[in-house]
């Protein structure tokens, strides 16, 4: 029996997981890190940071694209495949850090804007894909070109690795980093994400096998929490840039 519209209906729900299961595993050893990273006029701590970057460009929503992208190919074609990807992707998240604050500046582009629009993204990519849920199963979609290294860059590392929102946060996070220990943290964080990103498609197939009902599960409830978390930073966002005073119980 063929495990695709399995692996296909897995890979819609989990498009809205909010808080990565692999994140669950490893909050325990987070949760005793007293790190923190100058952010503005504050600090922030690590495992909020990774918290959040995890959530916007964690592994979770790769595996079912991955393993729909690779069905029948070799094991060394997949290793090249993620390598290739993550490599795209780790370029494109240093540009974006590199570049962000110069772009922010040139356009006069507040933070605050900044963050209004990766919340709006995140929001709807979300709405979408919970509300999906209510339209009943898709037919099935004829198979499509045969796998190729092309797919790293697209849609492999964009938009699957790399979102938008993920672009957002790392520019907010590299830009308002007040000193180089802080931006190197940035870094590291996002250089970690993206090394359980490269593991979670080296073990896609086994992962979807095992575990693609729970991560099904985890998913659909886990969704509505990015809905809330996006519509969190639309609030915070309109607040910092006065519309209205945001008052949190």
């Amino acid at each position: 029996m063929s495990h695709r519209p399995v692996i296909r209906t897995v890979g819609k729900r989990l498009k809205s997981a909010a808080v990565p299961i692999v994140a669950v595993v490893l909050w325990p050893s987070l949760a005793h890190a007293d790190s923190t990273v100058t952010i503005g006029s504050g600090s922030v701590e690590l495992r909020q940071m990774f918290a959040l970057l995890f959530l916007m460009l964690g592994p979770i929503k790769v595996l079912a694209p991955f393993m729909n992208m690779t069905q029948g190919a070799t094991p060394e074609f997949r290793r090249h495949l993620a390598t290739r990807a993550i490599l795209y992707s780790a370029a494109a998240l240093a540009l974006a850090g590199l570049i962000g604050q110069n772009t922010l500046d040139n356009f006069a582009v507040p933070v605050p804007v900044l963050a209004l629009t990766g919340g709006l993204v995140l929001f709807l990519v979300a709405l979408q894909t919970v509300l999906q849920q209510f339209q009943g199963p898709m037919g099935r979609r004829s198979d499509g070109p045969p796998p190729s290294l092309q797919h790293a860059f697209s849609p492999l590392a964009f938009p699957t690795i790399v979102t938008p929102y993920g672009i957002a946060a790392t520019i907010i996070f590299v830009t308002l980093a007040d000193d180089i220990s802080s931006k190197l943290a940035v870094g590291g964080l996002l250089l970690a994400i993206l090394a359980l990103d490269w593991v979670a498609m080296i073990f896609a197939h086994v992962i979807i096998r095992y575990l693609g009902t729970a991560l099904q599960v985890f998913a659909v409830v886990l969704g509505v929490t990015q809905i809330a978390i996006g519509l969190h930073v639309i609030l915070r966002s309109l607040s910092q840039l006065g519309v209205f005073v945001l008052r949190v119980p």
